[in-house]
């Protein structure tokens, strides 16, 4: 029990100092207020259900968009990998393409989208694919080759190949891409709330701000680091139950 406490406090104790600085700090401030009052105002945007609607809305922004770029990354990563000369080919345009950052894309989406979840979908797709594609291809890159010799001794299909050996084989590599890939969704997903689309925790977060209620801001602020933290550690328990019944508990 000891153990499972101790990695609190150290947060706990900043908290406590912070409530503290702030109590005659912030008293009247329109840009900083003491955690607890950012806990009232978080339980008050649970009891008004705003909480859950913006929360609701950025995740399944930023499911939507992982799923995009989960279904295009993976397959083109294995194909990559598989073929030296496809890797070579498309080389260019992957690292033409990749350093664009995701907001930059947000104008354009908004053109062709508009406001809503569609328009965030696209551009958490265009963020989380290139993480993933490289990881991906890496991954079967370092396929153990005698693995790909039994495939060829078996005349199976490229579909084959890639379907029956090599994906087993990346498993636990292709779980890395996918954590990286839910982070990035969700930071990306954010983001635009922030910068464009009016739905969401980010945009929750920048109307407080815009109201002049620091609470509120600050409390929206630590929700999503919440929210983040436990997808994250569903991540990555997922990742050790699908390691221990593949044999390879790490």
């Amino acid at each position: 029990m000891w153990r499972r406490l101790r990695p609190w406090w150290f947060p706990l104790g900043l908290l406590l100092l912070l409530e503290l600085h702030l109590r005659s700090l912030a008293a009247g401030s329109d840009s900083l207020a003491p955690p607890i009052a950012a806990l009232r105002a978080f339980a008050g945007a649970a009891r008004d259900g705003s909480l859950w609607q913006a929360t609701l809305f950025t995740l399944g922004a930023a499911a939507s968009g992982l799923a995009v770029a989960a279904a295009l990354a993976i397959p083109l990563g294995i194909t990559l990998g598989l073929s030296p000369r496809a890797s070579r080919l498309s080389a260019l345009s992957i690292e033409l393409l990749r350093p664009i950052p995701s907001v930059a894309l947000i104008p354009l989406a908004m053109l062709v989208f508009g406001f809503g979840l569609r328009m965030e979908t696209s551009v958490v797709a265009f963020a989380s694919f290139w993480p993933m594609l490289i990881l991906t291809r890496a991954a079967v890159s370092q396929v153990e080759p005698r693995l790909l010799e039994v495939s060829q001794v078996l005349a199976l299909s490229p579909w084959q190949r890639g379907l029956k050996i090599v994906l087993p084989a990346i498993v636990p590599r292709l779980f890395v891409a996918l954590r990286l890939g839910v982070a990035v969704s969700l930071v990306v997903a954010v983001t635009v709330e922030i910068a464009a689309n009016p739905n969401g925790m980010g945009y929750a977060m920048m109307i407080a701000q815009q109201s002049l209620d620091p609470a509120l801001m600050l409390a929206w602020l630590g929700w999503i680091g919440v929210v983040g933290y436990a997808i994250n550690l569903a991540a990555l328990m997922l990742q050790q139950r699908v390691a221990r019944a593949m044999g390879a508990a790490e």
